[in-house]
Order: C-alpha cells, then structure tokens, then sequence
C-alpha cells in the first residue's frame, strides 16, 4: 500500500509534546547497541534532506501543540555539523510553536566537544547536552568499541560544564562483564567529583543482532548475573543519593529543576513527533516508527510513498504501557487514569505487591518503593490488563 504524505492525518492532543531527531550516523559500532545507525556517512546528505522534508510534511499532525522539548538522538548527532543542526532547528522553529523554555538537547560523544563546538550549539539555541562517557577506563571503551578514550571524556566535561548550558548530563554503564563493586564505586567517584546536575545509569544489557550477543553464545564473555547487577544498582543509588540527585525514574538522577523534559514526557505518555530513520512517534493513541534504513527512508519520503508502520493501540494495551513506564519514575501511575476496570482486576495482586513492600500507594498513586525498583518491570507486566 502506497499514500502520500499530505492526506496523511495525525492528530495530537493540543498540549506540551515533543520533537525527537534521530540522526542515523556513528563512527563507530559499539558492541552492545542495537539502535539504527550507519558507520558510512556517504547518505548523511540525502538522509538530512528528506529529514527536512518529512519535519515539514508531518508538524501540521501536532495540531497546535507547543513544543516543550526538541531532542537529538541516534546514532551520534554531534557528528552534525552546528549547522546541519540549526537548520532542522530553524524548520521547526518556522512550522511550530516552541515553548520559550523548551529544552533543546543534543546527545554527543566526548570526541566530538571542543569550546568553540559548545558555544556554537549554544548559540543556535542547544540548551542541554548529553554526554556518552560510559566508562571511565579506556580498556573498557576500547571493549565497548567506543571512539573516545578516558581522558577526552574529562576534558569533556570539564568543557560542557564550564559552557553555560541550562542543563547537562552524562551516561554511564554499569553491570559489566567482570566489573566489581570497587570498579562501580570508582567510576561514579569520578562522575560525581564533577558536580553534574543529572546522571544516567545503564545497566548493560545483551541485546540481540549485537556484537555484544554473539560474544555471549560462543562463550567469549560472561555476562554479569543478576546478583551483581542488583547489588551495583543499589549502590549506585545510594551514591549519586549522597551526592544529592534525586532518582526520579530507575535509570536517571538530577537535581532540583535537572530532570530531562523530553525522556519524562516519554515515561509520562505525552505526544511526540520522531523524525528521520527508524524514528518512533506517539499521539496518545497511535504508535508509528519509520522504516529503519537509510536508503528505504530517503527514497520513501522523496517519492512521498509509504515508509512507515503503524499501529493503533487498544485501550488495554494504552494502560499497560502507561503502567510500564510510569512505574519507573518517581510520580508512578495515577489509578484512576488506568480506568474503572483496573482495580477491580488487580486488586489481588496490587495487594500482594503491598504487603511485600515492593509497591506503595500513596494519594491514589501505585509507586515502587525502593525494593521494589529492582523488579519494575516484572510488577509492571504483573498488573498488565489481559489484551484479548
């Protein structure tokens, strides 16, 4: 089935949404990922055109919605030029209304920051950055495949902190293989001698049609267990606790006023509009993802023919996935939005979770209790409403 562009109808709620970019291009593999990317950039040119075309196509579908946050992910998008960047900017800016505070974050690999990189992103209106640290001992990004080392990763961000920013953050993985306490504890010693307002901590994952799953089914590496897992992530809390952020989701931490807009409207299931490869979108009521390759989507959105997949989601399915991600922040789910029927249904099992003291319900809120952190999404598909 073909259909153009323009008779495509999208409607969103006439509220605060978001606006995500996914710039499909990384100079190098990293062993564990599994999002689309493409370490050639001989379609960099194409790719961004049709970005454009498609940003201007599809912003009619947010139906009067201020943007309150616009977000670069990917793939790398600092491997843009700050031009590239401030013309997907500047188209978004032209078609929509952005709030006056939106934040406006770039994700970006230590390698690519330098003082007069950050005062140009500064000046095309970036107001956050994300920075890609994930460890700080080189032999670990050299496993990682990462294309920086340890001391471009300070040098970082030192520079991103001295830059001005509203807001700025870094990743770290932990739970690798063969990775002890002491190294956990001295990696976020060094994250947080910095005085970073937000950090984000992953816990490594084995994804498959990654380097990373190959590794583990021939035996090359052993995966950390669950065990080691759990015990760094909750050391992990009470660090970056003591160093005064605040876990307001299982992966993240910032301080007063740090919370990253854009991933809490994503948890808190506010509309979105995703642009360029296999980039997501979400009204409230209907998923869409584009197709997730380079060429496919170029020549879809030049031909203005269908690259796209679509789903409309059920109301049963709308609750769990409220439930799957608000359950990981701090607000957990509001019941009464989760419909009347929801109670009723759960009711033995919310009890249970209850007196095991892994769930809390406080002003009409189902939120995890710190023990329960460790098991978010197994209480989450627990409550899940029957689909059929």
């Amino acid at each position: 089935m073909q259909q153009a562009l323009a008779t495509r109808e999208w409607p969103y709620i006439n509220t605060v949404s978001g606006l995500y970019f996914h710039i499909p291009f990384c100079r190098k593999a990293c062993v564990y990922c599994d999002f689309h990317f493409s370490t050639s950039m001989g379609t960099k040119e194409r790719v961004l055109a049709a970005m454009r075309i498609e940003l201007g196509s599809r912003l009619g579908e947010l139906n009067g919605a201020v943007l309150g946050s616009v977000y670069f992910g990917g793939g790398t998008p600092s491997l843009l030029s700050p031009e590239e960047l401030s013309l997907l900017l500047e188209d978004a800016r032209s078609l929509a209304k952005v709030d006056s505070d939106a934040e406006i974050t770039i994700e970006a690999n230590p390698d690519d920051i330098s003082e007069d990189v950050l005062a140009a992103w500064r000046a095309i209106g970036i107001t956050r950055v994300s920075l890609g640290v994930q460890s700080f001992r080189d032999d670990r990004l050299q496993w990682m495949g990462r294309a920086h080392n340890a001391l471009q990763s300070l040098r970082a961000i030192e520079q991103v902190a001295n830059a001005g920013f509203a807001s700025w953050t870094i990743d770290l993985i932990y739970g690798l293989p063969g990775m002890s306490l002491a190294e956990w504890d001295e990696q976020l010693t060094i994250a947080l001698d910095h005085g970073m307002p937000h950090l984000s901590a992953y816990c490594l994952t084995v994804e498959a049609r990654t380097a990373l799953y190959k590794q583990v089914q021939t035996g090359r590496i052993i995966p950390a267990n669950d065990e080691e897992q759990a015990t760094q992530f909750e050391h992990g809390i009470a660090r970056v606790a003591g160093a005064g952020l605040i876990q307001y989701e299982i992966s993240n931490f910032g301080k007063e006023g740090h919370f990253a807009k854009h991933n809490t409207s994503y948890w808190q299931g506010v509309p979105y509009l995703g642009i360029g490869p296999s980039a997501h979108s979400f009204n409230g009521a209907k998923r869409r993802w584009n197709v997730a390759n380079n060429m496919r989507y170029a020549l879809g959105v030049e031909s203005k023919t269908h690259f796209w997949e679509e789903e409309l989601l059920t109301p049963a399915q709308r609750i769990n996935e409220r439930l799957l991600t608000g359950l990981r922040t701090m607000w957990g789910v509001e019941i009464s939005a989760l419909g009347g029927k929801f109670r009723e249904v759960n009711a033995k099992t919310i009890d249970r979770y209850l007196a095991l003291e892994e769930l809390q319900e406080i002003n009409g809120h189902l939120i995890l209790t710190p023990k329960g952190k460790n098991f978010a999404d197994r209480i989450a598909s627990d409550l899940f409403m029957p689909t059929t």
